[in-house]
């Protein structure tokens, strides 16, 4: 079998990481580079990064301008976030120069916005592309932006021209049909490295992270891992912290621009000493962190799947989620987890409490929702399905 060549499109990779590039990395690695070898077109967000870097089997090219070390809150802020505005365009110049280069199969565009530049290759070089949706975002957030109304039609075209389609979640399948979808389309969700997170920890490895927490004998953790950003609605789950319990705390793994925010109102809601911000974890710590939990919580307004929930339930956590967006597609309420409202602190805290205090239903829940990951979201089952159903195509 000769060779093939895919071109990614990825906003952000590595070492700014989250599910959707989690994901690529997952698939890439384990594919031999003598059946595909991947390049990729993404963001110089940092200017202490290389341009030109391998990661794994992607050779990765960054395009764009920053400055060293940003921010969450550069990066979403003038002048860092006109890299984003001009991405499509400074992706498809250099996916230009690339191509004169190397005969690419297919372009592979990580999320819509990635689109457009596989877009402008299909139309100048007549390479096919493969759209992955990713989004986590409501979808009246990532039609309404700016850099999107703007050019809508144009938008609404990457789904159209789209060779194939893969979305992480049946909900955003749908998107992409409301959207024009005429493509080849197939569910196919993020994964989960299920060793790693079913891993188990010496009891003294627990005790010691419980120091470092200052839990004491009776201390009970609820656990979150999400960006601090307005969908994980991370406010919520700070705000319900009042109505239980003062032994049980909250573990916060994630950073994010709404970080001074969401401390600001832990101090106002007089629950600042049950809140851990232990801030951005490589995703080799986070079992740990989810080790020592009894119950893991997101209290999503929007959300394409979800993968730390997915990782929650490999770890043997049972989850407390709102049936928002691809949620639905792996909780089942009761069996593989508890639905809460949504924006609802006091209701949040009622599901918290019922999973606390009855340990049958709490184990229940873990087991069944450990069961149910590792029968479909093992990251070798994804791998396969991603070469069977969509690189076997070009």
């Amino acid at each position: 079998m000769s060779q093939k060549r895919i071109l990614i499109f990825s906003l952000m990779y590595y070492p700014l990481v989250g599910g959707a590039e989690i994901a690529v990395k997952e698939i890439t690695d384990h594919i031999s580079k003598d059946e595909i070898a991947f390049d990729m077109v993404t963001l110089r967000y940092d200017r202490s990064l290389p341009k030109v870097e391998q990661i794994g089997n992607v050779t990765v090219y960054r395009v764009g301008f920053s400055k060293k070390g940003p921010t969450p809150e550069d990066l979403i802020s003038f002048p860092l976030y006109l890299i984003k505005v001009f991405y499509p365009w400074l992706a498809f110049v250099k996916a230009l120069m690339l191509s004169i280069r190397y005969r690419y199969n297919a372009s592979w565009a990580i999320m819509s916005y990635a689109g457009f530049p596989s877009l402008f290759l299909r139309i100048v070089r007549r390479v096919p592309f493969i759209l992955t949706l990713q989004e986590g975002d409501s979808l009246s957030h990532i039609t309404g932006r700016f850099r999107i109304r703007a050019v809508f039609p144009l938008y609404k075209l990457v789904f159209k021209k789209a060779s194939a389609i893969q979305s992480i979640s049946k909900f955003l399948a749908s998107f992409a049909r409301s959207m024009g979808a005429t493509g080849a389309s197939t569910v196919i969700p993020n994964g989960v490295a299920f060793s790693q997170f079913a891993q188990k920890f010496s009891d003294e490895e627990l005790l010691t992270l419980g120091r470092s927490l200052g839990a004491q004998q009776t201390t009970r953790y609820i656990v979150t891992t999400s960006r601090l950003v307005p969908k994980n609605a991370v406010d919520i789950l700070i705000m319900s912290l009042k109505y239980i319990p003062h032994d049980i705390e909250l573990i916060i793994v994630g950073d994010g621009p709404d970080r001074a925010m969401l401390e600001g109102l832990s101090v106002s809601e007089a629950v600042a000493k049950r809140v851990h911000f232990v801030g951005y974890k490589d995703l080799s710590e986070i079992p740990r962190y989810l080790a020592v939990s009894d119950v893991f919580v997101r209290a999503s307004r929007s959300e394409g799947l979800g993968s730390s929930f997915i990782e929650a339930m490999a770890a043997g956590l049972p989850i407390i989620a709102t049936g928002v967006g691809g949620i639905t597609d792996f909780l089942k309420d009761g069996e593989t987890g508890l639905l809460c409202k949504v924006n609802d602190p006091k209701d949040l805290a009622e599901k918290i409490l019922l999973l606390l205090s009855h340990a049958e239903l709490r184990e229940k829940v873990a087991a069944t929702g450990q069961a149910y990951v590792l029968g479909r979201y093992d990251w070798s089952f994804i791998r396969q399905q991603m070469i069977l159903h969509v690189f076997n195509k070009f």
